[in-house]
């Protein structure tokens, strides 16, 4: 394989003449430069490097992965502190200074404290009296009913967790619609480019006998009127040509719309780049059905993002019902003097001196209407989506099937399509002996050769169709290819 130098700068990469084995088995067109050929493979390589759709649809995962930080930032110990002092004249009214370190704990919606306060002052509430050394407390606190089982932070983490596999699912079916549209569009540039070829060749068919009748006629040989008649299927055929270089030229632009360079400017196929020709189709094995079903009832898109929606309010349902038990917080903490840990630690230490203090709240509201509601709405959100995922399922499977039903009929299609054409050739290889030897006419060769043309641009037709319904197959099964 040689590097290329014009193309080089366009596509920035080395093209390397194989194509998936996914799409069709292909062979390069005899007499042409290897290095012009542009597969399925390098359209990937340049897609899944530097398409803007991909890289965006990447961004969905990076979004989703920071929500769940955001959510684990909930659990992030939080150090506050407080100082607030009055003095008046020669009073010192209050001296307070607060300070508390708070490290929340999974389990149980507990949280853990470690504090210092010092306050001290003349006006200063005596049950808030630390003396000048100052308290420090060690404590907790625990939710003992509402928040035992599930608590607001932990509900906004799992839920972000189950969020992320959500847009996971996104991801991945944003990559498969963008490739499955790169394919086709590949398809139809194949489908625009070996139309063009096959006319092209009929004209130069056309052209070299108009050019031999004519000349036979200048000597007698031939009648002039059939120099009409190959002058009138040479200029139908050059109209044809016409068409086909627009469909081409478009179809070539299309396709170029997923092509984009390191620098993020937009490329263009050149008009001298070619597909591969086909030579075998790549017929999925019946055992492929099989792997495909499995796949996509255990991987894809839709069905990951329906269930981590499922998920998601299976989490809100159980914090919906955790809210219907009553807030009982028992917090606790243990008393010291002590402002220091030096070598000498007394042998009845402060906090083993009944040093404590303890706190219980508890509230339930009587009628729980809100909760309730809230509650009842969460479960009816969560049977709709396992509705929801049932069809899914269901038309899943239907599209997988339908799209491999489709592949077989294209196949049989073209099996006698391929018949067809060899019989016509025939045809066309007797009429032209019989016109050589004079018992044949003009029209009839140019009526066997356009057949013959019409045919082949035919099964040309069906091959893209179904190298694009073969795409489609794999994209209802929600992936590119099957291991």
């Amino acid at each position: 394989m040689k590097k290329l130098t014009g193309w080089a700068l366009l596509f920035t990469l080395w093209l390397t003449g194989s194509t998936s084995p996914i799409y069709a088995q292909a062979q390069e067109p005899a007499g042409n430069d290897t290095a012009q050929t542009f597969s399925i493979t390098d359209l990937e390589d340049l897609m899944f490097q530097y398409n803007p759709m991909l890289k965006q649809a990447d961004l969905l995962s990076t979004r989703a992965r920071m929500q769940v930080q955001a959510a684990r930032g909930k659990f992030d110990p939080v150090l506050k502190a407080g100082f607030d002092r009055k003095e008046f004249g020669t009073t010192e009214y209050y001296n307070k200074w607060t300070s508390e370190l708070k490290i929340p704990v999974w389990l149980g919606g507990t949280d853990l404290k470690v504090g210092y306060d010092r306050m001290t002052g003349e006006y200063l509430n005596p049950e808030h009296y630390t003396g000048n050394t100052g308290l420090s407390a060690v404590g907790i606190n625990i939710p003992l009913g509402q928040g035992l089982l599930i608590d607001e932070r932990r509900r906004v983490l799992r839920q972000a967790q189950a969020m992320a596999r959500c847009a996971e699912g996104a991801r991945v079916k944003e990559i498969i619609s963008v490739w499955l549209s790169a394919v086709q569009d590949y398809w139809s540039w194949y489908h625009a480019w070996t139309q063009y070829q096959l006319v092209e060749e009929g004209v130069k068919l056309a052209q070299t006998r108009f050019d031999a009748l004519r000349n036979q006629s200048y000597l007698g040989d031939k009648p002039a009127i059939d120099t009409v008649e190959a002058i009138i299927t040479l200029q139908d055929r050059q109209q044809q040509l016409a068409k086909t270089a627009v469909d081409l030229a478009n179809t070539r632009l299309i396709l170029s719309n997923h092509l984009w360079n390191d620098q993020g400017q937009p490329l263009e196929l050149p008009e001298k780049a070619r597909p591969y020709s086909v030579r075998d189709l790549a017929r999925p094995a019946t055992t492929v059905l099989d792997s495909l079903l499995t796949l996509a009832v255990a991987a894809h898109p839709e069905l990951v993002k329906s269930r981590s929606k499922q998920e998601e309010l299976q989490i809100e349902q159980r914090y919906r019902a955790e809210m219907l038990k009553p807030k009982l917080n028992l917090s606790g903490s243990l008393l010291s003097r002590r402002t220091d840990f030096g070598t000498t630690v007394p042998g009845a230490y402060d906090f083993a001196l009944r040093n404590y203090k303890v706190g219980i709240d508890f509230a339930l509201p009587l009628f729980l209407r809100a909760e309730r509601a809230k509650l009842s709405e969460t479960k009816a959100k969560l049977e709709a989506v396992k509705l929801g995922l049932q069809d899914a399922d269901r038309q899943i499977r239907t599209g997988i099937y339908t799209a491999f039903n489709a592949l077989q009929a294209y196949e049989s299609q073209l099996g006698i399509q391929q018949y067809s054409i060899r019989n016509q050739q025939a045809l066309l290889t007797a009429e032209q002996q019989k016109f050589d030897l004079g018992e044949s006419t003009l029209f009839l060769i140019n009526s066997r050769e356009s057949k013959l043309l019409d045919m082949k641009m035919k099964y040309i037709e069906l091959t893209a169709n179904y190298q694009k319904k073969l795409a489609e197959l794999y994209y209802k099964a929600g992936t590119r290819w099957v291991e």
